[in-house]
């Protein structure tokens, strides 16, 4: 519990920081942080990301978050209702499952163009990226990030991931490596200024 209070301590010295929001020290890299967090700890860390969107947006750093499960869940109820996903789960095998799953979800055409509308219409200074680890394994964490790089542009994105992040490779619950993903930078290895 104090490690969890420590590390949104410091994630909102850095997130409120003028250089954190300017994007300065990059090296021209995207604006891309990953704050990793054990998996187990899940439902502390939600309440404490609600918690840092307030703290922040009293500062005057409005945030949007992006909760992947929620987005889901809004494109499943208009494409027919999570119920009609439920009988086509027990009609079909997983791996067809997963496949029309992922195909009412295409990253592409779906599931970007909603993440950027939801961007354009935002004043927010930072993007937060939430429900990973409920998301998976029909949509992968790499995937979002390799696709939002050309959407998030204007303000930095975090997105908070249920397990291991060295650098170069993302392995979600501590169990399964993602897959390599080396363009964003582990937040909690950024020093506060």
């Amino acid at each position: 519990m104090v490690e969890i209070v420590k590390k949104f301590d410091d994630l909102y010295k850095k997130l409120s920081s003028n250089r954190f929001l300017r994007k300065d020290g990059l090296g021209g890299e995207i604006p891309f942080f990953i704050s990793p967090y054990k998996a187990e700890q899940e439902l502390k860390i939600a309440e404490s990301i609600q918690l840092l969107k307030k703290k922040l947006d009293t500062a005057g750093v409005p945030i949007l978050e992006i909760n992947l499960y929620d987005l889901v869940c809004e494109i499943l109820e208009e494409k027919g209702g999570v119920e009609r996903m439920f009988r086509v789960e027990k009609r079909k095998s997983k791996d067809k499952f997963l496949r029309a799953l992922q195909s009412s979800l295409n990253i592409h055409q779906v599931l970007m163009p909603r993440i950027e509308k939801k961007i354009l219409e935002s004043d927010a200074k930072i993007y937060f990226l939430t429900g990973v680890g409920l998301v998976y394994p029909f949509i992968r964490s790499h995937n979002v990030l390799n696709n939002l790089q050309n959407i998030a542009k204007e303000a930095p994105t975090v997105m908070f991931f249920p397990g291991d992040y060295d650098g170069h490779s993302l392995n979600l619950f501590g169990l399964l490596k993602d897959d390599n993903y080396y363009r964003a930078f582990n937040i909690d290895k950024i020093e506060a200024k």
